[in-house]
Order: C-alpha cells, then structure tokens, then sequence
C-alpha cells in the first residue's frame, strides 16, 4: 500500500513538474460514480453476482460434504479396517483435488467467472472507455486520471471532473440507438404489410415487449439517480456534523480558556 502511495505521490509530482513547464490541460473522472450512472452496467454486476452466488454455493456445499467425510472416518476410524481407512482417505482427497479444480474452473484467471465478467461488462466499460477518448480529443486534454484507481488525488478541483459529462454523452449514444431501432422497426413494418394477421400479432408483441424494456430502463436511470442524491446528501449532513463538532469543541475549549 505504502508502496502504491509513494508510485502515485511521484506520478503526481512529475505530472505537476510537466503541467508547470508546457502548461497542459487536464482533466479527472470517477469511474465508479460514471458505472453507476449506467443502467446496463447494473444489469450485467447483477447477471455476474447472481452466477458468482450460485458457484460459490456449489463449492460450499461440495466443501461441507467433505467435512462430513473426514468427520465419520475420524469417529469411525476405530472399527474400520486398515484397507477401508485408506480407501476412505484417497475417496476424500480425490474429492478435495475435485474441488479445487471446480473452484480454478469458476474463479481461475481463465475460468468463468473471468469469461462471462468479459461477456457482460467489458463492452460497457469499453463504451466508457470510448467516450473518455472522444471527450479528451475534442476538449484536448492531455491526461486524464482516474478519482477511483489507485492513483492518489490530493486535491482535486471539481470544475475538472469531466464525469457528468462521459455519462451524458454515452446516454446520448444509446439514445441515437434506440432512434435508430425504431426507424429500422418503423420500415421493417412498412415492408411487411402484407404480412398475416399472426405475424402481424408476434411483430406487435415484440414492439410491445422493446417498449417495456425502454420503460423499465427509464425507471432504472430514476431510481440510480434518486439513490445518488441520497448519497451526496448523506455525505453532505455527514460533513455538516462534523463541522457542528468542531464549532461545539471550538466554542467549549474558548469558554474552557475564558474560565
């Protein structure tokens, strides 16, 4: 940790050197406030979690199944003949190597866990990823850093915070898409008017079930965004009684001295 410290109190003091000599534009975001911010980044953590709940599950069951073994041969090992005690502790380290493989397929460097984190949130850090690019070569900034890494922010002055500014773009870009979907939707109807009343039917149900997900995701923003005022306005009463504190502990340390 201290290590890490010191990397980033350096990284911080070159990039102060270099900012002072060419006088370059710089820029931060929080990463975790711009995920958060992304409904279908909650939908994929939740699809991860609920896989990650499920293995682990598995894997306990598996691990207290071999804790139910060693328990009856060490309670049993006293009637049991030589032959069956060895039998019963290769049966048990057969099922301990067993598991252990489960385990490295779920949650090894290559295993599922990696895979399907792949699969699901990748792309939409890679959409983050893209409009920090974009933004950066429109504004031309020259280093953006990330609050939430491991690079330690001393001070950091929110009119440089560019992370409002990755949110609305990219719900900008979803909103392009889903234009373009409906117009797609819109001439694939049109195409398709002499189409039978059955497929007609399913063509509605699908636009029926499109317009659903649009609303739940329209809920899910609300309900994302009225969870982040909770936050900011929790911090802030937290940082207010701090204050209250302090002018308490000011005020009686004063009236302590005036005695």
């Amino acid at each position: 940790m201290m290590k890490k410290n010191f990397i980033s109190i350096v990284l911080l003091f070159i990039t102060s050197s270099i900012i002072a000599q060419k006088s370059q534009r710089i820029a931060y975001i929080d990463m975790e406030y711009i995920l958060q911010n992304i409904p279908e980044y909650f939908e994929a953590q939740n699809s991860l979690d609920a896989k990650v709940e499920k293995w682990k599950t598995k894997l306990d069951k598996e691990a207290r199944a071999i804790e139910v073994l060693k328990t009856d041969l060490i309670n049993e090992k006293i009637i049991l003949t030589k032959d069956l005690i060895e039998e019963r502790e290769e049966d048990i380290t057969i099922k301990q190597e067993g598991l252990r493989r489960l385990e490295s397929l779920y949650f090894g460097p290559k295993g599922d866990m990696y895979n399907l984190r792949k699969q699901l949130i990748k792309p939409i850090q890679d959409q983050v990823y893209s409009a920090i690019q974009t933004i950066a070569s429109r504004k031309k900034y020259d280093f953006v850093f990330d609050k939430s890494g491991d690079l330690v922010m001393l001070y950091s002055n929110k009119k440089h915070d560019i992370s409002d500014l990755i949110v609305k773009m990219i719900n900008i870009d979803q909103k392009k898409q889903e234009k373009k979907d409906k117009i797609a939707a819109k001439k694939e109807l049109l195409k398709n008017d002499n189409l039978s009343d059955s497929q007609k039917e399913k063509i509605k149900k699908i636009e029926t079930l499109k317009a659903k997900k649009q609303s739940d995701r329209l809920a899910r923003i609300k309900q994302i965004e009225e969870k982040r005022k909770a936050k900011l306005k929790e911090r802030a009463d937290k940082r207010q009684l701090l204050r209250d504190k302090k002018n308490a502990l000011r005020k009686k340390l004063e009236e302590a001295k005036k005695e």
